[in-house]
């Protein structure tokens, strides 16, 4: 298993060093030169070295995870009584809104917008628990304060598509849930939407508890839990979480690896000419460099990728001011280091960094990165592209001046990612990605899209 893996980025690396073209080998101008290898395509599109994908079991849900199917779709226990889990995370959606907003409305009344735009919560099955550095045996005994300490003056490696087993080693912050990797369990995680007076707002647990007794869905809690699990609000509204956490991690539709991508990967598909030039792309250190933080190899022990690398990330994505806190602008979303999560907040490096996220149906998406700024993959590879070498395509224009960073406080834009391909440019540089570059990156992130089946004509799933 191993070995094939590796034999998928030999091919890789020969594809983007030697190239092909059509089944031939490319002329030596567009082998050596970078802009090149955006015309250089595998032989037909499939997959010489298939690899055997191990993939999470298929089987009948718990009585649990049932009685958390229930509650994932009981809108009865949000304030308004009209919103339930799936208002956000949409089924139908990749577990993602369904509309179009940058944030989500909620609240008693549905009319409170939120800070920050709703992650799918499909894929998190596998996401390692909150950590600064890898999230491993030796790390387990010592304290976050202590890790924090301890990479203080570490090198860190700089992050590239070709070698992602080294820039997995930093002690850098990764792992955990929500942008922020406050939450480290699916059961903490539900906690916070549920009594959120900007999200479901269920108001204190007695009220949820009390609103769980007369569920239609009640008496299973008793065959579960025993009856007297009905008299302790703190611990009904506990083992109602617990539920709806056994629920997300049994049910397959919140992790099914049926994009084509993963049929490709066990060769039962064939990639389209753009696919193939942008899966290359999506690897090329020289181009997107995108594999370098949504690793896109199976691990040494086939697990399919998840295409994340669980770190944290400094962008200096552009400020939406479409976001109501965002009339204010003393207010910064400063991500690790808060306003929500407040265990770091002193820890002045971190701040401005959020999680990076699966690419796994990212083409399903309606609202991009953190703030949900932007509404489509072209223009977040713009921002890849222009960031650093047109800034005035990216951010605002005041009084003759390019806001670079608006995001961020001047104090913590140090913070900002400039090292790692393609944020080391600088302006009047050439962008990394040609336009034919992002279109076929396009293409393939759309292979990462479930619900691939054969015979699907070009720019399916």
């Amino acid at each position: 298993m191993q070995r094939r893996t590796f034999a998928i980025a030999a091919l890789l690396a020969m594809a983007v060093g030697a190239g092909w073209a059509a089944g031939r080998p490319a002329p030596a101008s567009a082998a050596q030169h970078p802009r090149g290898v955006g015309t250089l395509v595998l032989p037909d599109g499939a997959n010489p070295h298939p690899v055997r994908l191990v993939l999470p079991p298929r089987k009948p849900l718990s009585a649990v995870a049932r009685l958390g199917r229930e509650l994932f779709f009981d809108t009865s226990l949000s304030g308004s009584g009209r919103m339930s889990c799936a208002s956000c995370h949409d089924p139908g959606h990749a577990y993602a809104p369904g509309n179009a907003r940058s944030v989500q409305l909620g609240g008693a009344r549905l009319d409170l917008p939120g800070a920050r735009a709703v992650p799918s919560l499909e894929y998190l099955y596998r996401q390692p628990n909150f950590s600064i550095g890898p999230d491993n045996e030796e790390n387990e005994t010592v304290t976050l304060r202590q890790l924090i300490a301890r990479s203080r003056g570490a090198h860190r490696v700089r992050k590239t598509a070709q070698d992602t087993q080294a820039s997995a080693a930093n002690l850098v912050p990764q792992g955990g849930l929500f942008w922020d990797g406050r939450a480290n369990t699916l059961q903490q995680q539900a906690d916070g939407p549920l009594f959120n007076p900007l999200e479901m707002d269920g108001g204190s647990p007695r009220e949820v508890a009390r609103k769980l007794r007369h569920a239609a869905y009640s008496s299973q809690f008793v065959s579960l839990f025993g009856p007297s699990v009905l008299q302790d609000p703190q611990l009904l509204v506990g083992e109602a979480l617990f539920a709806l956490a056994r629920f997300q991690i049994e049910d397959p539709s919140f992790h099914p690896f049926t994009s084509k991508f993963d049929a490709w990967l066990q060769g039962r598909a064939r990639f389209t000419p753009a696919q193939m030039r942008g899966y290359i792309a999506f690897n090329d250190p020289r181009k997107g460099n995108c594999a370098a933080c949504h690793v896109d190899r199976p691990t040494p022990d086939g697990l399919p990728p998840l295409f994340s690398d669980t770190q944290y990330e400094a962008l200096g994505v552009p400020r939406n001011r479409a976001i109501p806190a965002n009339r204010d602008p003393a207010y910064f979303d400063l991500g690790l280091c808060g306003p929500f999560r407040k265990d770091l907040a002193t820890q002045s490096r971190y701040c401005g960094m959020f999680l990076t996220p699966t690419l796994r149906n990212v083409a399903t998406r309606h609202a991009f990165f953190h703030n949900g700024v932007y509404h489509s993959l072209a223009r977040v590879l713009d921002f890849y592209d222009f960031r650093d070498t047109r800034p005035q395509k990216v951010y605002p224009t005041v009084d003759g001046h390019v806001e670079i960073f608006d995001d961020l406080p001047p104090r913590y834009r140090g913070n900002v990612d400039h090292v790692d391909a393609p944020l080391n440019r600088r302006p009047g540089q050439a962008p990394a990605m040609s336009r034919q570059d992002m279109r076929d990156i396009i293409a393939f992130l759309r292979t990462l899209d479930d619900g691939w089946r054969p015979g699907r004509a070009p720019g399916e799933r």
